[in-house]
């Protein structure tokens, strides 16, 4: 790699010179002086549509963004990711979750590793595993078939695959046996808990998904989900062999812990967690959609992979989106992404791109271990859009921060046969969320100018508009057009980790608590003594005391 410091330097300036001729220019007089604004700022790509003419941008910016990408030799950056080099240095993994969705039978090999065929072999391991519970063929230790099937992970073994179930419910594979698909996470046990009062033990498989098979949050509700079933059944033998499929990358502790070889699926190193519902983590997916469907997700994120790799700056959409996050961040100190989606099916995405962005990129440290000058990842939040106009629109219309926003919306809906009794009603409703979107998306940018004599209003119905946002538009969400937004996201966030110089594929941030709290376990158990900080102990004694009391809720000490 050449150094280009000061090249890196120069592009910097020119971008921060641009805003400041730039500075006092209001959305709302860029659309009056531009009649061709949108049809110059937006890009269609097969069943998507970006539109990011409410960007505070102009072609200066736009060419300014794109010779900054070139000075951070973007380029090769991206040639070293589909090469498969080492570019998570701090754990010394390539990050080849790309691999994962390549077309069967590519032949990949990378240093000698014949990666296509080993991910070939895991998509075929899967499908014998999902077909056998489509066709009510997997039975449980009293020879019940089983019905319902949950998955038990935490953060990407748990996010992805979530999302995407919930996300394509219109495309629920035809079975023999009608399946259920459930999820637990949380450490308290409260999810399962909740779960296992409506399940029957004797048609529950219950899936353990974990990189490392060492997360303490998914073995304790993997060791509670056994002993419900012990206890439920009266059984132990050949109850893991019929109860039980495994996902990591550690083979070994899988059958430490019990899982059948025949019942575990593999990952592998160079697939970080929040890229993983491509691997076999997306098992889940799979048995929801079909393999046929789960396929589609992946052709779709194949086809932006190939986009991202191809396309010039100008017309490339994670390279643009990546680029105008870097322009709001960076230079128009907007340091807040809300995304939100005009679809109840996508009501788990933000939480999903909250893990893709801040776990990527909420670094302070560059690659050669010195601080970053600027700012990284902004906050990324969001919900339901037609939720959130009366939760946080408020903040966003006529609040004192500056919040970018990403609309998403798909443009066609309810076209299925399940709906045709309410299709007509349905389609009416879903075209009020599109106005919805639509209209908030306009007064965020234009302000009182999209308002007719706004001049006479009171302050307090005023909006000052000139908030930045793009729309994403999908044709429709399928498992192919869904594939591709994710994708989109996840080529979105590694350009801007190339910007920012930082390592978007570790995530050390987190690893400390974890210790900590391991020992903080033993000090609340009794089982060490309590040496910590004065707040964490006077929390500790609090918690011990009062779990001893037997009195009413809210009893005085």
């Amino acid at each position: 790699m050449t150094d280009n410091r000061q090249e890196v330097v120069e592009a910097w300036a020119a971008l921060r010179a641009q805003c400041d001729v730039e500075r006092e220019l209001h959305l709302a007089g860029r659309f009056a002086a531009d009649a061709q604004r949108f049809a110059t700022l937006h890009r269609r790509l097969g069943p998507m549509l970006f539109d990011f003419s409410r960007q505070r941008v102009s072609a200066e910016v736009l060419q300014h963004l794109f010779s900054l990408a070139d000075a951070c030799d973007l380029r090769g950056w991206m040639q070293r990711l589909f090469a498969g080099e080492a570019i998570n240095h701090t754990e010394q993994r390539a990050a080849m979750h790309w691999a994962l969705r390549l077309p069967a039978g590519s032949g990949l090999k990378v240093e000698g590793e014949a990666v296509g065929q080993r991910v070939d072999h895991q998509l075929a391991r899967m499908q014998v595993l999902v077909e056998r519970l489509h066709a009510g063929q997997w039975r449980g230790v009293t020879g019940d078939v089983i019905t319902d099937v949950v998955n038990i992970g935490v953060g990407g073994s748990d996010l992805g695959p979530l999302m995407v179930c919930e996300a394509l419910p219109d495309f629920v594979a035809t079975t023999e046996q009608p399946l259920r698909v459930h999820f637990a996470s949380t450490m308290d046990g409260s999810q399962l808990a909740q779960l296992l009062r409506s399940l029957s033990p004797q048609r529950t498989l219950f899936v353990i998904s974990s990189k490392s098979f060492s997360t303490i949050d998914t073995l304790s509700n993997a060791a509670t989900a056994r002993s419900w079933l012990e206890s439920r059944l009266g059984v132990s033998e050949g109850l893991l062999a019929c109860h039980f499929v495994g996902v990591s990358a550690a083979a070994g502790r899988m059958s430490e812990w019990g899982i059948a070889p025949e019942n575990q699926l593999q990952i592998w190193d160079w697939v970080g967690g929040r890229y993983s519902l491509w691997s076999a983590i997306g098992f889940p997916i799979a048995v929801s959609l079909g393999m046929e469907g789960f396929r589609q997700l992946l052709a779709g994120a194949h086809a932006m992979d190939q986009h991202f790799r191809e396309a010039s700056w100008s017309d490339n959409l994670p390279v643009l989106m990546a680029l105008l996050g870097i322009w709001n961040v960076n230079v128009q100190d907007i340091n807040a992404l809300a995304v939100l989606p005009y679809d109840g099916r996508l009501k788990q995405l933000p939480l999903y791109l909250e893990q893709l962005e801040m776990e990527s990129n909420g670094k302070r440290v560059r690659r050669d271990g010195s601080p970053v000058a600027g700012k990284t990842c902004p906050i990324v939040w969001g919900d339901v859009g037609p939720n959130a106009q009366h939760a946080f629109y408020q903040l966003l219309h006529q609040g004192t921060e500056a919040v970018a926003c990403d609309f998403i919306l798909p443009v066609r809906r309810y076209r299925e046969g399940t709906h045709a009794a309410t299709a007509a009603e349905l389609q009416s409703q879903h075209q009020l969320a599109q106005a919805n979107c639509l209209a908030h998306a306009r007064l965020l940018a234009l302000g009182d100018d999209a308002l007719p004599g706004a001049g006479e209003l009171p302050s307090f119905k005023r909006y000052k508009g000139n908030q930045p946002s793009s729309i994403l538009m999908l044709d429709e969400l399928t498992p192919y057009a869904l594939g591709m937004l994710i994708a989109l996201y996840e080529h979105k966030v590694f350009v801007q980790s190339v910007i920012w110089d930082i390592n978007p594929f570790d995530q050390w941030g987190v690893e400390m608590g974890k210790r900590i709290a391991v020992d903080t376990l033993a000090m609340l158990r009794g089982e060490q003594p309590v040496v910590t900080d004065s707040s964490t102990a006077g929390l500790l004694a609090h918690i011990v005391r009062r779990s001893a009391v037997t009195g009413a809720v809210g009893e005085q000490e």
